[in-house]
């Protein structure tokens, strides 16, 4: 039962990298004229929910598993992600807004942003990994 959380976190935790990484070159190609702030922000704005699902399945696979540690690690990433998507203004496109992305610095913020989660998402696909391999010798 124990690896078979981690597998599925592990395979979770590779989608929101993928995300991640997505988010990233969305936001570069912006960033450099590629495309232009409209095509950026629907593109992004399609996965905002996915994302938030994916690591809330992660969150709560820990909560019912009882791994407290990797339950607290998730928690608020977990809570940024719901609070990001509840606090968009009313008339925006969405969290990323053509109309906003290149005011008050938003653009490197959401850089910031998802380079941060990049880094959460492999830390957490190396605990998971490393969790998983001790379920499995250990059963």
């Amino acid at each position: 039962m124990e690896a078979a959380v981690f597998i599925l976190s592990l395979i979770d935790c590779c989608a929101l990298i993928f995300l991640a990484v997505y988010f990233i070159i969305t936001l570069s190609d912006l960033e450099c004229d590629y495309i232009n702030a409209r095509a950026c922000c629907s593109k992004l704005n399609r996965w905002v929910i996915p994302e938030m699902v994916g690591q809330s399945l992660a969150t709560v696979l820990m909560l019912v598993s009882l791994h407290w540690f990797v339950f607290l690690l998730n928690l608020p990433v977990a809570a940024w992600n719901l609070y990001r998507f509840l606090k968009v203004p009313m008339g925006n496109m969405g969290v990323f807004d053509p109309t906003e992305i290149h005011n008050r610095g938003q653009l490197k913020s959401h850089m910031k942003e998802s380079m941060i989660k990049l880094g959460f998402h492999l830390l957490c696909f190396f605990i998971y990994l490393y969790s998983m391999i001790l379920a499995l010798i250990n059963d």
